[in-house]
């Protein structure tokens, strides 16, 4: 690993290691978009070419797919694949309940359909997306473009009425132009500073017309694994209710990350 490499790029290159662990041949796994899911890409197709692994993998974005097939990893449809044994995944936020928000890259429709057709789902973050509350993080809400001002506006109303610090929301911006999805639609980013009810909100924003899904993942994550610059790992198991600590050995000659484009 280069020795110039971040105290954060390191904390999640040793969250994918572990994540690996959980991997196994003949598994058909759900592959998660961002930075820290690339690192988590490029540690698997490692495994494929040196290990001998087989795995099939369900891209939750373009841009996931387009990095495991450089990997060598193979890549299906959610459709062919039907159901996943394991899904892994970043955050950009999580709580000691191991509720998330996800969609800071912009996909977090495709991500909460493959992780909610899996049999587990384990996220693998830094130190930095632990949160005591939700909301600090704008809370993406995927919205179709027909009419997204009308849509804006009705949740903005709905906010009011919610246990949430913040109200408003504005539209995600690629230059000059709207954000737009995988699934050609827009992003509502909600700055709400905390979210006191996040079940709640979930609920009602799903109620919305023009909503497509929101960045709020409520009872769908079993594991986070945390990793810390200096190579310690979290993990923590909500269903069996243990955490555990490792450490890895992080070699500044082990320059297999070297060119990873976050």
């Amino acid at each position: 690993m280069p020795a110039d490499l971040s105290p954060i790029d390191k904390a999640k290159f040793v969250a994918a290691k572990r994540a690996c662990t959980y991997v196994e041949s003949g598994m058909k796994l759900g592959l998660g978009t961002g930075s820290t899911a690339a690192w988590l890409v490029r540690c698997l197709g490692e495994m494929v070419r040196d290990d001998g692994l087989r795995v099939t993998g369900v891209p939750t974005s373009r841009r996931t797919a387009d990095l495991a097939q450089a990997a060598g990893i193979p890549v299906i449809s959610l459709d062919e694949a039907r159901w996943l044994d394991l899904t892994i995944d970043g955050a950009d936020e999580y709580d000691g309940a191991l509720n998330l928000i996800k969609g800071g890259g912009g996909a977090l429709l495709q991500e909460k359909i493959v992780a909610t057709a899996s049999d587990r789902m384990i996220v693998i973050a830094d130190i930095s997306k632990k949160v005591e509350t939700l909301g600090a993080f704008p809370l993406p809400v995927e919205v179709i473009p027909f009419g997204w001002q009308t849509s804006k506006a009705l949740v903005e109303e709905a906010l009011v009425g919610l246990d949430v610090m913040g109200t408003t929301a504005s539209l995600r911006m690629n230059g000059q132009t709207p954000f737009v999805t995988d699934e050609g639609n827009h992003i509502l980013d909600l700055h709400l500073t905390r979210i006191g009810n996040a079940r709640q909100l979930a609920l009602v924003l799903n109620q919305i017309p023009g909503v497509v899904e929101n960045g709020l993942f409520i009872d769908i994550c079993d594991i986070v694994i945390t990793g810390y610059g200096d190579g310690r790992v979290t993990v923590h198991d909500i269903n069996a209710g243990t955490q555990q600590e490792t450490r890895y050995d992080v070699q500044d000659n082990d320059n297999l990350f070297a060119d990873l484009d976050d």
